[in-house]
């Protein structure tokens, strides 16, 4: 399975609102003053029609998104109209669309004079979120749901809210609700992810059955999803059940490819089992998995077996210590051991070898100096020199990275006291303004510092978020391109582990 890939999926399936406001948004017009011209003619607009949203927008603009004599121009209006609704909310709808800080005090007053605008609630809710104050996200999208209960996406912020507290209750709640809007893709979107929440396959192949029954896929693209993972686990635990799925699912695209995936196992399992090991192994080859894949290192594992069963015990050895040099797991590191003791190698030399490919692949880090957050100075890399950098790039409004940093943390847990560094990039200057109330929230150790996806761009060859890297003692970069979340904490753990020189 691509980590990355998978932490993708359970975001586009898990956003708990799908926002209204596009990433696009979220980078303000303008942040300082137009022309005089320009200002005057756009508050004469809002003069003309004090209700005209549009209006509103673009004296905003023109008066600049940071500039105080815009907030006291409002304070003014609405001193001026208190019973005008229309007026805080245009202000703190521009806020909110733009993902900046500033619109809850508008909303709030909003909220005051039109306590039952679900839509209202709805953006204190996520602007709440953003801050990570759980507390009110779920009080405020409570009121949302409560004011309109017939939009499910309310209702679907609602659930999410539920999530942190008591697991059974929460799962309970799930199909409440997918029970509730059973002709809704949010309800097919919430068994999905509890499905995705469950380490243990069997449970999980159990949840996606259900879901296909419950909200077929013909008509639910979260289900559609679901059976990417459901033919996976059938091809690492019944081959035969994931070609039915697979051609139900139309054979076409990555259907083709797993279709031809399970027609190729199980012709594997019928040489392996007539001992035709050299044909077996040819016709593994055959085996191309679509770049999005969950079937963890099935195919990686049967490939070993098949070479030692040919004589070929290096070449088995070799590919898992390649696989584990980028990746590593329990499972692939089991398998390597027991090669290497056939081929007369001890757990030390077979460390050894995995340090050697893993000091072939590494880069130099760049040096880089970020200012901080929390305060006034900026941290050099150079620093850092002697412990390890766990580096993530982000930014508060990144659904991906909130569903990441939890599992980083737990990891993160584990190895307090050691010369472990964590640090996290903010790459949206324009969402500044909720890096240190997201900090404080949400309790999470990593040292926030200042950057911009140019930069990460320039210096780290990325452009999106969350991109991840973890850097040794000397500065190099050796692993990269890797996602954790509630199924691989084994893999990062493996990962610092030996970087920090304990254990593998």
């Amino acid at each position: 399975m691509t980590n990355a890939v998978r932490l993708a999926l359970l975001v586009i399936s898990l956003c708990v609102f799908c926002s209204e406001r596009p990433v696009s948004a979220q980078t303000p017009t303008r942040m300082g003053p137009a022309s005089d011209e320009v200002i005057k003619k756009a508050f004469a607009a809002v003069q003309a029609d004090i209700n005209s949203f549009k209006a509103h927008r673009s004296y905003i603009y023109a008066m600049g998104m940071k500039n105080p004599h815009l907030w006291e121009q409002y304070e003014t209006w609405m001193k001026a109209y208190p019973d005008n609704v229309n007026i805080p909310i245009a202000i703190g709808k521009v806020y909110y669309m733009a993902a900046m800080p500033q619109p809850k005090d508008f909303l709030l007053k909003a909220a005051a004079l039109a306590p039952d605008s679900a839509s209202v609630w709805y953006m204190l809710a996520e602007d709440a979120n953003m801050a990570a104050r759980n507390d009110l996200f779920q009080e405020y999208i409570g009121k949302a749901a409560t004011a309109d209960p017939s939009n499910v996406n309310y209702a679907f912020g609602y659930l999410k809210s539920l999530e942190p507290g008591n697991r059974d209750h929460y799962e309970r709640m799930v199909f409440d609700f997918a029970n509730r809007f059973r002709t809704d893709e949010r309800g097919a979107q919430a068994l999905f992810g509890l499905g995705l929440q469950k380490t243990d396959l069997e449970k999980q192949r159990q949840l996606f059955e259900m879901l296909r029954e419950l909200y077929p896929p013909e008509k639910f693209g979260a289900t559609v999803l679901a059976m990417t993972h459901l033919t996976d686990i059938y091809l690492q635990t019944n081959p035969e059940k994931a070609l039915l799925l697979a051609e139900e699912m139309g054979g076409e695209g990555d259907w083709k490819n797993r279709k031809q995936a399970a027609e190729t196992l199980i012709a594997v399992e019928n040489l392996e089992r007539d001992q035709k090991y050299p044909e077996a192994l040819t016709k593994l080859e055959e085996v191309k998995l679509p770049r999005v894949n969950f079937t963890n290192d099935i195919i990686l594992l049967k490939k070993a077996s098949l070479l030692e069963n040919t004589g070929n015990v290096e070449s088995a050895y070799d590919s898992l210590a390649a696989r584990f040099a980028k990746l590593p797991t329990d499972a692939v590191f089991q398998a390597l051991q027991f090669y290497g003791k056939k081929m007369g190698k001890e757990k030390d030399q077979v460390d050894q070898d995995i340090q050697l490919l893993r000091a072939k692949a590494a880069t130099p880090a760049y040096p880089f100096e970020l200012g901080t957050y929390t305060t006034s100075d900026s941290l050099k890399m150079d620093a850092l020199k002697g412990k390890v950098i766990l580096l993530t790039i982000w930014f508060p409004g990144c659904a991906p990275c909130r569903e990441e940093f939890p599992h980083f943390q737990q990891v993160v847990d584990i190895f307090k006291g050691d010369s472990l560094v964590y640090l996290g990039i903010n790459a949206l200057p324009s969402q500044d303004g909720f890096v240190l109330p997201f900090m404080k929230n949400t309790g999470y150790s990593f040292i926030p510092l200042r950057g911009s996806f140019a930069y990460t761009q320039q210096h780290f060859g990325v452009n999106g978020a969350p991109e991840n890297f973890l850097i040794d003692k000397n500065g190099n970069i050796i692993f990269k391109n890797f996602r954790i979340d509630s199924s691989n904490h084994r893999t990062l753990e493996l990962m610092i582990s030996s970087l920090l020189e304990k254990g593998r």
